[in-house]
């Protein structure tokens, strides 16, 4: 049986102790192959857009921003996963993402990156297409009063925070122990309290983009 195709990892990090970190830790994983880059020159000159599957782009870098390194690369492979990183909470960097650009684009932080699973968990969603909230950002945090997400039951939130961690739909159910047919229930119930379009081309997408902006 032929294995699968390798998830061909871009990594964009200028502090070199941490960047070897994170190659260590990607390389370690089986089917990840890694390409890293120092600065956004080394990137944009040295990768083939066309030739990696997702990118993680730390946020703030000497000679520019990973969120313009990640326009350009998407520029030459539509496809290509986002995954911006940053040692403070800069999340909200996705909201400035136009709507032709928000598919595929994650956000994680420095302060849990290092956890192998949801480093990995992050970086397979995005490559299929999700938008992903690094765990941490999402904890604890609240609705603003008055907002659409503050209509949401407690249920339904729950099942939003899963969602922007780019979990599935049967993981989801895992992780709370109900059917996957509730799961269904749940995620439709939430695009109608939302007010999204079930129908448009990344709901989920526009799910997330919600939480960030409704959240406080």
């Amino acid at each position: 049986m032929p294995q699968p195709a390798p998830l061909r990892i871009g990594l964009l990090e200028d502090q070199p102790l941490f960047r070897e970190m994170l190659q260590h830790l990607l390389g370690s994983v089986p089917g990840l192959r890694v390409s890293p880059a120092a600065d956004c020159a080394q990137a944009l000159t040295g990768w083939n857009a066309r030739e990696l599957d997702v990118v993680l782009l730390d946020v703030e870098l000497p000679d520019g921003s990973g969120l313009d390194v990640g326009r350009e690369l998407q520029r030459t492979n539509p496809e290509l996963g986002i995954v911006l990183l940053s040692a403070i909470d800069r999340s909200r960097v996705l909201l400035e993402l136009d709507e032709s650009e928000r598919a595929r684009w994650s956000y994680l932080s420095k302060r849990s990156s290092t956890s192998a699973s949801t480093l990995v968990r992050a970086l397979r969603a995005t490559a299929a297409g999700r938008c992903v909230v690094d765990p941490s950002v999402i904890a604890g945090k609240g609705a603003r009063a008055g907002s659409r997400l503050a209509s949401l039951s407690e249920r339904q939130r729950q099942v939003l925070d899963l969602l922007a961690e780019g979990l599935t739909n049967q993981a989801i159910a895992t992780q709370l122990g109900i059917a996957l047919n509730s799961v269904s229930n749940h995620v439709n119930a939430i695009y109608a309290q939302l007010d999204i379009d079930r129908e448009q081309l990344n709901p989920r997408v526009a799910a997330v983009r919600i939480l960030l902006e409704e959240s406080v």
